[in-house]
């Protein structure tokens, strides 16, 4: 089974970076085997059409909005993915349903379709996750691993993984 755990969003438009900094943690902490591929798509749309073709299983990372708390961790599955993307809370998400739209048209859309997230506090101009986003990420990224084991990809944690901090702050 092919794999395609992308990341997407802002890292400047504070809880809108959820997806890259969860792809970035992933990358620190796991390793996945050849056909699990992690990948930071970060604000671009149809350019990723090449990357979600061929694919038997796409996993979404992204801030989602459904009227929960903030901080929460949201999963959304089949056909209710694209059409979470219908409610933008970011303009990326304009491209990102447009890529899942040509996706389906020309017949390259993954068999299935996840989408992991967070109920973003707030998505405005600044580096950073909310309080709310820091505390709830670690759930996230362990929801993401167990999605993955439970459609039979091994995941093995990196023992020692270098330390997170960066010039953009910890999680």
């Amino acid at each position: 089974m092919k794999v395609l755990i992308l990341g997407v969003g802002s890292i400047l438009m504070t809880d809108d970076g959820i997806g890259i900094r969860a792809v970035e943690e992933l990358q620190r902490r796991f390793r996945f085997p050849d056909d699990v591929e992690v990948l930071d798509g970060g604000t671009s749309g149809i350019e990723l059409l090449s990357y979600i073709s061929n694919k038997d299983y796409l996993i979404i990372i992204d801030a989602i909005k459904g009227g929960a708390p903030p901080g929460t961790v949201l999963k959304v599955v089949g056909k209710d993915v694209p059409a979470k993307f219908e409610t933008r809370i970011s303009p990326h998400q304009l491209g990102i349903s447009d890529l899942l739209a040509v996706a389906q048209l020309t017949g390259e859309l993954p068999k299935e379709l996840v989408l992991f997230g967070i109920e973003p506090e707030r998505i405005e101009l600044g580096i950073g996750l909310s309080e709310p986003a820091k505390a709830n990420f670690n759930r996230l990224i362990g929801a993401i691993v167990d999605e993955i084991k439970r459609i039979g990809c091994a995941v093995e944690p990196i023992e020692n993984p270098v330390p997170a901090d960066s010039i953009w702050g910890n999680i």
